[in-house]
C-alpha cells in the first residue's frame, strides 16, 4: 500500500468520490454504462479537464452559489426550495452528483436526469421579500444559474490549476450549450465575450444579503473534507471568494480578509497541481472513461501534456 502524502491523499479522495456517488436517498449512478455511449461533452472537451479536478469542483462550486445568492430571486428560490440550511451536505451531493451527471454521463442518462431536474424546478415558484415574482424555471434566472457555474469552475481551474487561454474559456462556454439548453437556458453564454456582457447587463440586479455570508458559514463547517482537513476546507472558501469579481465582493460586503493572501494563493494552487496528477479510480471522470474504452488515466494524460510549455 502506497503510504506516500500522495498516496494519502488520493485514497481520502477516493473515498469522498465514492460519496459522492451516493447520495441519501438517491439512486447511485454507474458511470461505467451504457458502454460506449458518448457524454454530452467529448473525452477532449475542456469540460472534462476542468471537471475532473476536485479542488477546481470545490472552489469553483462555491463561487457559482456566491454569485447566484447575489441575484434576489434565485437567493429566494435557493433558500426557501432546498434543504441546503437543515442538510448541507445532502444537498451538496445531490448537486455534485447532478454536475457530474450533465457533464460526465452517459447522454440518454444526462438528459433523463435533467428532464427531471426541470420538472421538480416547475414547482419552485414564488415572491422575493420585496414582492417581485420568480420561477425556478424562468429563462433569465437560468441563464444567470448556468452561467455563474460555468464561470466558477473555469475561473478555479484558471486561478487554481492551470491559466487557460480566452480560446479555452470560449470553448467551455460552448461546450455547455447543449446541455443549458436542456435544462433551458437558452440565453446561457456561450463565449467569453458574451459572459462579460452578462456580467454587466447584471450589475443592477445583484446585492448584499446575509444570506450570503450563511452559506459561507455552513459551507465552512459543514463536513465535506475528512476532520483533520477542516483547516483546508476554510482555504478553499477564502479561495472561491477571491475568484468572484471585485465588483461583486465590493457589493456583497466581501473584504480583502476574506479571500486569500499570497501564502493562501500558494497553497490552494499546490492542491490545485496535485489533483491533476492524482487519478481517482473512482471518480466519474474515470469511469466514463471506461465506458468509452478508454485508458483509466486519459484525462491526466492529457492534463500533462497540455501543461508542457
Amino acid at each position: 500500500m502506497d503510504g506516500s502524502p500522495e498516496g494519502w491523499i488520493a485514497r481520502m479522495a477516493n473515498g469522498m468520490a465514492r460519496q459522492l456517488l451516493h447520495p441519501p436517498g438517491s439512486m447511485p449512478v454507474d458511470f461505467t454504462s451504457p458502454a460506449g455511449e458518448p457524454a454530452l461533452s467529448s473525452p477532449d472537451s475542456i469540460a472534462w479537464q476542468v471537471f475532473k479536478n476536485p479542488v477546481a469542483m470545490f472552489v469553483g462550486g462555491v463561487a457559482a452559489v456566491i454569485l447566484e445568492l447575489a441575484e434576489p430571486r434565485v437567493r429566494t428560490g435557493v433558500w426557501e426550495h432546498s434543504s441546503f440550511r437543515t442538510q448541507p451536505m445532502q444537498r451538496l451531493q445531490r448537486t455534485g452528483l447532478a454536475a457530474m451527471v450533465t457533464v460526465y454521463g452517459a447522454q440518454s442518462v444526462a438528459e433523463k436526469m435533467i428532464a427531471s431536474v426541470v420538472r421538480r424546478h416547475d414547482r419552485v415558484t414564488g415572491l422575493t421579500p420585496t414582492g417581485e415574482a420568480y420561477g425556478a424555471n424562468d429563462v433569465e434566472l437560468l441563464n444567470w444559474v448556468q452561467a455563474t457555474a460555468a464561470f466558477g469552475f473555469g475561473q478555479a481551474y484558471h486561478a487554481y490549476v492551470r491559466p487557460l487561454a480566452t480560446g479555452e474559456f470560449d470553448r467551455l462556454y460552448r461546450e455547455g450549450a447543449p446541455a443549458a439548453r436542456l435544462y433551458g437556458a437558452m440565453g446561457a453564454p456561450t463565449s467569453e465575450a458574451e459572459m462579460r456582457r452578462l456580467f454587466d447587463d447584471m450589475r443592477g440586479r445583484l446585492e448584499a444579503s446575509d444570506i450570503v455570508f450563511e452559506f459561507l458559514d455552513i459551507m465552512r463547517y459543514a463536513p465535506v473534507l475528512p476532520a483533520a482537513l477542516r483547516p483546508a476546507q476554510r482555504l478553499l472558501i477564502r479561495a472561491a471568494v477571491e475568484i468572484t469579481p471585485a465588483w461583486v465582493r465590493e457589493r456583497l460586503g466581501l473584504s480583502r480578509a476574506d479571500g486569500l493572501g499570497h501564502a493562501g494563493k500558494a497553497v490552494v494552487r499546490w492542491a490545485g497541481r496535485m489533483g491533476e496528477r492524482i487519478v481517482l479510480r473512482d471518480s466519474p471522470a474515470v469511469q466514463s472513461c471506461l465506458r468509452l474504452s478508454l485508458p483509466h488515466d486519459y484525462l491526466y494524460r492529457r492534463s500533462e501534456s497540455t501543461s508542457r510549455p
